[in-house]
């Protein structure tokens, strides 16, 4: 039995988190860390845990978690994993990090987009980015896996075939955005209240979204030489959900077929990338509770463009059921144990 701590287990990401934990054959949760509720009962804070977790909450003490569990899981604000990781705390136990402390490789990228000093750089040439598809053998050989962004993830796994095969124009991409506002994390913002987003829809973070140089980075990979682009979000009303409309110039004349030959490539064999049938355009109601992602695409011939699409949930494939696939990859579980989640609907 693996023994997992969670740090950051009240905010949407760690809620989720337990959650998929809670169901899974081979953990155990022995660490509710959140330093807002320390020994409260975690079924006062979620009260959907009520007589599921009996455990009360306690802080964020990462150098005693690593001595009682496998697995750490920190689902905090940036900065905080960073700033309490040690060489002897690696030396025990793994970590999975759902903020953005170990994403990008370059530091001052880092600091310049989120505004704070990164305190363990050093760390930084180990850390595996964990997107699992495409990064999978460097995630099973880690202690120390960097858990992609929400949006990062949807919009890397849209793009990535049709730049690997260099099918598109890597300095046209558009990408437009659209989130539910749990994406926001859990505490209490005026713009999140909801009077402020109900029947309406905004962009935010425009030209300046802080995913945004995770983003090219990955595309980067990719596309074999630095990629730019423009990436504009917006925050819609509803609960979860991520979906990505991505733009780019064909660099050649392409039919259908070669283009969804190239995403086949990719996807054929992946359990949560499910490429959808022609002229289907994926809906976040279809991946919602889920770690699945749907991708599919449109060739404009009178633009010579392609319409690149995807939709998953920002809290599962997009934060916590990632962050367990790639504890899963990292123990040689079975990838997806814990969460072959069917998609709830309505």
């Amino acid at each position: 039995m693996i023994k997992a701590g969670i740090i950051g287990a009240t905010g949407y990401a760690g809620g989720e988190l337990v959650r998929i934990l809670t169901g899974h054959k081979d953990v155990e949760i022995k660490w509710y860390g959140s330093r807002s509720y320390i020994d409260k009962r975690y079924a006062e804070v979620y009260q959907n845990m009520f007589q599921i977790v009996d455990d009360r909450c306690m802080d964020d003490n990462m150098e005693e978690l690593s001595k009682q569990v496998d697995v750490i899981f920190t689902a905090t604000p940036q900065g905080l994993c960073a700033s309490l990781v040690n060489d002897e705390i690696l030396s025990r136990t793994k970590i999975v990090d759902l903020s953005a402390d170990f994403r990008i490789q370059d530091v001052e990228t880092y600091e310049a987009w989120y505004k704070i000093r990164h305190s363990a750089p050093q760390y930084i040439p180990e850390a595996v980015y964990g997107l699992c598809e495409i990064n999978r053998e460097a995630v099973k050989k880690a202690r120390l896996v960097a858990n992609p962004g929400c949006y990062p993830t949807c919009t890397t796994l849209s793009i990535y075939p049709l730049l690997k095969e260099g099918l598109i124009d890597p300095d046209t991409i558009i990408v437009d955005a659209k989130s539910g506002t749990s994406g926001a994390g859990r505490g209490a913002k005026v713009d999140n209240l909801y009077c402020e987003v109900n029947e309406n829809i905004k962009a935010y973070g425009v030209a300046s979204h802080r995913h945004t140089p995770e983003i090219e980075e990955q595309l980067g990979y990719a596309a074999g030489r630095p990629v730019l682009i423009n990436f504009t979000p917006h925050l819609v009303p509803m609960n979860r959900g991520i979906l990505i409309t991505a733009y780019a110039s064909l660099k050649r004349e392409a039919s259908y077929e070669e283009v969804k030959a190239a995403y086949d490539k990719y996807y054929d064999s992946e359990k949560f990338v499910r490429v959808l049938e022609k002229g289907v355009c994926p809906q976040t109601k279809w991946v919602e509770g889920s770690n699945y992602v749907d991708v599919n695409f449109q060739i404009d011939p009178r633009t010579k463009r392609v319409i690149m699409m995807g939709a998953m949930d920002n809290l599962v494939k997009g934060a916590a059921g990632q962050a367990v696939q790639n504890m899963n990859l990292m123990f040689g579980l079975k990838e997806s144990e814990g969460l072959e989640l069917v998609p709830m609907f309505p």
